[in-house]
């Protein structure tokens, strides 16, 4: 891996926590990790990452929102465009990578639902939307388990995302 790559991951990983522990939201936070370390900006589908949040809407019911944004981010780079919509082809190059995202979050986490990786890591899923409990997922250390779980989403689904642009560019050369 030339030291470039390696420096854009590093990029995306330390965005993606850094945006976590700050602002929250990790759909939102791995989304704009992965896009700003290529350089890349798209605010609606920024502003559509919001409602995936700690397993959807804050439920811990859903898979890790963080995963929710990779795959967003995966979908911006190689996703089916509306006007190819009648085309079911198009869409494989962003399923496949997608695919791939979830089986190494899988391997790496045991699970990609936010309650259950809660539990792991913290012996409870934390309820957000009370203050008491907001306060008991602080002082557990829910903040650097989640912004550290972003970063490393980040830095995966960019990882694949260069990988697949590098099997491209083979294939045009």
């Amino acid at each position: 891996m030339t030291v470039e790559r390696q420096e854009i991951l590093e990029k995306a990983f330390n965005l993606a926590k850094k945006y976590e522990m700050e602002n929250g939201d990790c759909a939102q936070c791995v989304f704009a990790g992965v896009t700003e370390a290529l350089g890349m900006e798209s605010n609606d589908v920024f502003r559509a990452a919001t409602g995936f949040a700690d397993g959807i809407g804050l439920t811990g019911d859903g898979h890790c929102g963080a995963l929710s944004g990779g795959v967003m981010a995966i979908s911006l780079i190689f996703g089916r465009k509306r006007d190819e919509f009648g085309r079911r082809g198009k869409m494989m190059k962003a399923l496949l990578l997608s695919r791939e995202l979830q089986s190494r979050f899988k391997t790496k986490y045991g699970t990609c639902r936010c309650y259950d990786i809660q539990t792991k890591f913290h012996g409870k899923f934390f309820n957000l939307f009370d203050a008491a409990e907001m306060e008991a997922a602080v002082k557990a250390g829910l903040v650097e388990t989640c912004s550290t779980l972003a970063g490393d989403v980040a830095r995966i689904t960019l990882e694949l995302i260069m990988e697949q642009q590098d099997k491209d560019t083979a294939k045009t050369s």
